[in-house]
């Protein structure tokens, strides 16, 4: 019995029904699909970042004065390290350009290769984003916050560097306890005690005559203001609170918005590398297995690898976004 076939009209166009819709697998397609929105939501959240630092833009922390730290060198390496691993991850995409070129090519052992090297980059990027938070999260140097919740750091007036709390402040004998659950008020407990208290880093800075007060206010040349001498005794008689490091709550280097920023985006683009690690690790055995070279194609590949282009891309936004501008 013959079957009737009904005809569309659009056989022969660039849509056509079947399974390849605009010359595309519906994997690729999904894939963009996936990437388009989270595309908009990166672009949401770098748009919230631009809009909060425009309205703070007088006590933004300054980029080049929070990330100087570079693992097992002691000094001040100003985007150094982040620069490293900017190049680190732009060259795993490098990798993985070479992986999907040489599937397309039927080439197994390359496609191993560029593989293991883009897990390799992934993986190098990953570990030094969670260093460089835990460096961020330790802080360095110490501040206090007034009153009125602004951040007053400490400048060495001989060298112009930022002076660390542990270079001036004193050493006043006593018990400090710590508030907790066990022995507090409706089981509430407070953060970790700081290394110093209020009262040593005010009597530290009064017998120190080199050490100033730096707000985190903006002057005309884009610098924070420096207090003289007598400002610095006036305005430490406002400090409330010592602030080590940097959380959600409380940030050394300024504004606490930047601190909430940061570890939102980085965190979220960082989860994002992670995941495209692993894909990358699953996909990386199952080439070793021959799957991809029974079914004929390594479409997998150029799939995970258009994953893997867009968080770089995206690491470019965030690093000019937080680093650079």
């Amino acid at each position: 019995m013959d079957s009737t076939v009904a005809k569309t009209g659009t056989e022969g166009k660039v849509w056509g029904g079947g399974n390849r819709p605009l010359n595309a697998s519906y994997g690729k397609l999904m894939m963009w699909f996936f990437i388009v929105s989270d595309a908009l939501t990166f672009s949401g959240f770098l748009a919230a970042y631009g809009f909060s630092r425009f309205k703070f833009i007088e006590t933004w922390p300054i980029a080049d004065e929070v990330f100087t730290h570079v693992p097992f060198f002691h000094g001040n390496y100003p985007m150094y390290y982040v620069a490293f691993m900017t190049f680190i991850l732009i060259m795993s995409s490098v990798t993985m350009v070479l992986a999907v070129d040489a599937g397309h090519r039927m080439m197994k052992n390359k496609v191993i290769l560029y593989m293991f090297l883009t897990i390799i980059g992934g993986a190098i990027f990953v570990g030094s984003q969670a260093w460089e938070w835990a460096t961020f999260i330790r802080g360095d140097y110490g501040a206090v916050e007034t009153r009125g919740g602004r951040i007053l750091q400490f400048v060495n007036a001989e060298t112009g560097e930022r002076a660390a709390l542990s270079e001036f402040a004193a050493t006043i004998p006593g018990e400090r306890l710590q508030h907790e659950r066990k022995n507090g008020l409706w089981y509430t407990e407070e953060s970790t005690l700081p290394t110093y208290t209020v009262d040593e880093v005010v009597e530290g800075l009064r017998a120190n005559p080199n050490i100033l007060i730096r707000t985190e206010q903006l002057n005309e040349e884009g610098e924070k203001t420096l207090l003289t001498r007598a400002e610095t005794l006036e305005k430490i008689k406002d400090a409330s609170l010592v602030v080590e490091g940097a959380n959600l709550i409380r940030n050394e280097y300024g504004s606490r918005l930047f601190a909430d920023f940061f570890f939102f985006i980085t965190g979220f683009h960082g989860f994002h590398v992670f995941s495209g690690v692993v894909i990358n690790v699953i996909i990386f055995f199952n080439v070793i297995l021959g799957t991809y070279e029974r079914r004929g194609h390594y479409e997998m590949v150029e799939k995970v690898g258009l994953y893997w282009h867009f968080v770089d891309l995206v690491w470019v936004f965030v690093f000019t976004f937080f680093y650079l501008v």
